[in-house]
């Protein structure tokens, strides 16, 4: 295990030192289990690569990992979440740092839309981290679609009350299980927008919302942007 190395061992003990004395630490994907090493997760809010979510919530369950999030700030520790949010991470310490002007020049320069969510590219079942009966949740959700897929009718058909269903989910994903069905439909309505010439109106029908407009509102309050954002150019908008 990479934690395990020379280099790891010498900048864990750098970090713990660092934290114990109040200083500011930021990290992203792979790095925040550094900072976890160290303990300095302990008590606060953290995001990470959302497939590596369940692992760090294995490793450290007195911190709440927020893997919805691509950047999350709690007191002293700011974490980011997958590879390439390191770029997000930056963004923001300049803005804290250095102000919103620079920030958002920096922004233009680079071609960055800010982000602040991993939903929109979260599948479901990597969350999980292979945890089968997600996976088997996750099957069940896409073959009743776009009947109505209820917590109670889930916990029927794996034969196990709706709390225990619940328990088992949150451990997985740290998600409820109804946010986890939310999160399956959105991510089959992401998946028809950028593959098909379906209308809006036509997926959000087959993904069991009863009209387009609460499927845009999910996708604004989850992924921040409207449905049509996720249209390829060679399916064209509707």
């Amino acid at each position: 295990m990479r934690l395990q190395s020379d280099e790891a061992k010498s900048a864990i003990r750098a970090l713990k030192a660092h934290g114990r004395s109040g200083g500011p630490v930021a990290a992203s994907c792979t790095g925040v289990f550094l900072l976890q090493a160290a303990d300095l997760l302990v008590g606060h809010r953290v995001t990470t690569s959302w497939w590596l979510a369940a692992e760090l919530r294995q490793l450290e369950s007195r911190c709440v990992v927020d893997a919805d999030r691509m950047v999350c700030i709690d007191g002293s520790i700011t974490t980011a979440g997958a590879a390439l949010a390191q770029t997000d991470l930056m963004l923001h310490l300049l803005r804290a740092r250095l102000g919103s002007a620079l920030a958002e020049a920096v922004s233009r320069v680079m071609l960055i839309d800010g982000r602040q969510a991993q939903s929109p590219f979260i599948l479901p079942t990597l969350l999980s981290s292979g945890n089968d009966l997600i996976a088997r949740l996750t099957e069940k959700v896409h073959a009743t679609l776009p009947g109505p897929v209820t917590v109670a009718f889930l916990a029927d058909e794996f034969a196990m009350s709706t709390r225990t269903l619940s328990r088992h989910v949150k451990a997985a994903t740290g998600k409820s299980t109804s946010a986890l069905v939310q999160s399956i439909r959105l991510n089959h309505a992401r998946m028809l927008i950028e593959t098909s010439r379906m209308t809006i109106e036509n997926v959000a029908e087959q993904v069991g919302y009863g009209d387009a407009t609460a499927l845009r509102r999910l996708m604004r309050k989850m992924a921040g942007v409207r449905p049509s954002r996720f249209r390829s150019s060679t399916t064209g908008a509707r």
